[in-house]
């Protein structure tokens, strides 16, 4: 049976949405981004179960199509934004979610903003802002490095939009000794 879970955005949630689910007695048989496959196929009972012990946690099962699909566009983006193994972010993503998600993009785009109260295309420039923070906290690429690695035209542009979304340019975070970020799930 495949399961849809919402707020899983990282590896760690993985580990633990599977370590919830063999708690469970389930054999998790795949797992990844928002959704788990299992068997044997869970009573109501249990999936009652499962679904409160995952809320605990900030997981959420997943019943309705509609908001299965939109948690995988939320997935998908977070998977190319901040776990991409191309080592710089030059993707057309109305391309990429249509060939992943095996839709339409203006459908996908209808959805997402009928669901989130945004859109797609601000849920990227928040999830590619919050990716610039981590690599301004490392501190191993300079301002241009960035830029170039998330796919932006240049520093100005990213500086810009950096700006526009936070308040701050990325100096004045970079002098910050809060840490700024906010969580995945949280965006």
């Amino acid at each position: 049976m495949l399961l849809s879970i919402k707020n899983m955005v990282c590896d760690r949630c993985i580990s633990v949405v599977t370590q919830q689910l063999q708690h469970h007695d389930l054999q998790v048989d795949d797992i990844s981004l928002g959704q788990a496959v299992v068997s044997p196929e869970p009573s109501e009972e249990l999936l009652s179960e499962i679904s409160a012990s995952l809320k605990i946690l900030g997981f959420e099962l997943i019943d309705r199509d509609k908001d299965k699909m939109v948690e995988r566009i939320r997935n998908t983006i977070i998977e190319l934004i901040h776990h991409s193994p191309h080592p710089e972010l030059h993707i057309v993503f109305s391309e990429a979610l249509s060939d992943r998600l095996h839709r339409e993009y203006s459908y996908l785009s209808r959805l997402f903003s009928e669901s989130e109260d945004t859109t797609i295309e601000k849920f990227i420039i928040q999830q590619k802002i919050e990716k610039v923070k981590e690599l301004i906290q490392y501190g191993e690429l300079n301002l241009n490095e960035i830029a170039w690695k998330m796919g932006y035209s240049s520093s100005a542009h990213l500086s810009n939009q950096f700006k526009s979304v936070t308040g701050l340019s990325p100096s004045q975070f970079k002098t910050l000794k809060v840490n700024d970020r906010r969580p995945l799930d949280q965006i």
